[in-house]
């Protein structure tokens, strides 16, 4: 059963005078309606230029890929369609300086339904909507460049929601922030998924993150290298580790002890789960002992 966003055979190259290189080879997804996917890879492994394809910024080389029923691969993709294409699917970038467009935070927020043609008093309530589900409504008067990284991601984040997207792209989209921002971010990404069912990739090199969706995919020189749960992705940790990606500390902490012969699952992503088996394991050998 083909999925709300289907990728098929998609490859992509970057092409200047001198040289190709090509980005993504041949990769093929299906991503579910309102499913949380997080999309890992170090840097250069071709993560962002898969966002980019999905958002039509980019054309591919080869492959398609169909949005909602809605073919966005076409090289000649007519302005109407790219609109359709906008009103289905928002993109947050790494730098939310990049995508605030006003003085006042709320004007940016009606930037987007205002493109879309939207009537005014709809604005007015999609604004304060989405200022409200992003909690920066005592800032809608305030200067965007005056509130710190992760306000500033919620603005952008509040601007897209105005558009009332189907599916919402995170490109790196806490990379440049603090944990406190990163925090933020991240509750609210996870609010639009849980809550408000809205399909969410995120694409990020960050394992605690990434530990937090559905499903995760890997992609490393261009391709899919690994696909399933966060469990049954972290459990592959001498692969994650070959392609230069680490993983949490309490997985690996388990996977050592593993190939040391003791008796500890693999794939084990949350911390008091891993305290608790690691004490569990220590209360039997004493008790074994006496």
């Amino acid at each position: 059963m083909a999925g709300y966003i289907s990728i098929r055979n998609l490859s992509f190259s970057y092409k200047d005078d001198q040289k190709e290189q090509q980005a993504l080879k041949n990769i093929n997804l299906e991503i579910e309606k309102g499913s949380f996917v997080a999309v890992l890879g170090h840097n250069g492994s071709g993560k962002s230029t898969l966002a980019k394809l999905l958002s039509a910024i980019l054309v591919p080389d080869e492959g398609e890929i169909v949005v909602g029923g809605l073919k966005v691969s076409d090289p000649e993709l007519s302005e109407e369609d790219l609109l359709e294409l906008h009103r289905r699917v928002g993109m947050v970038f790494q730098n939310p300086d990049n995508q605030l467009v006003a003085t006042v935070v709320e004007e940016d927020v009606a930037f987007g339904p205002e493109n879309l043609g939207i009537e005014p008093k709809e604005i007015r309530r999609r604004v304060d909507e989405a200022l409200a589900l992003m909690g920066i409504s005592e800032y809608a008067r305030h200067a965007p460049s005056k509130l710190s990284g992760g306000q500033k991601q919620r603005v952008a984040i509040a601007g897209l929601m105005a558009m009332l997207p189907e599916c919402m792209i995170f490109d790196e989209a806490t990379a440049m922030l603090d944990p406190s921002g990163r925090k933020e971010v991240m509750a609210t990404v996870l609010k639009l998924n849980k809550e408000l069912g809205i399909t969410v990739l995120h694409i990020t090199h960050n394992m605690e993150e990434a530990a937090m969706a559905d499903r995760v995919v890997v992609i490393d020189d261009g391709q899919v290298l690994l696909d399933g749960t966060p469990e049954q992705v972290f459990s592959k940790v001498q692969t994650l580790q070959a392609v230069g990606l680490d993983v949490m500390q309490c997985t690996e902490l388990l996977h050592e002890l593993a190939c040391c012969g003791l008796p500890f699952p693999e794939g084990v992503i949350d911390e008091e789960q891993c305290a608790r088996l690691i004490y569990e394991y220590y209360m039997k050998t004493v008790k074994d002992k006496k």
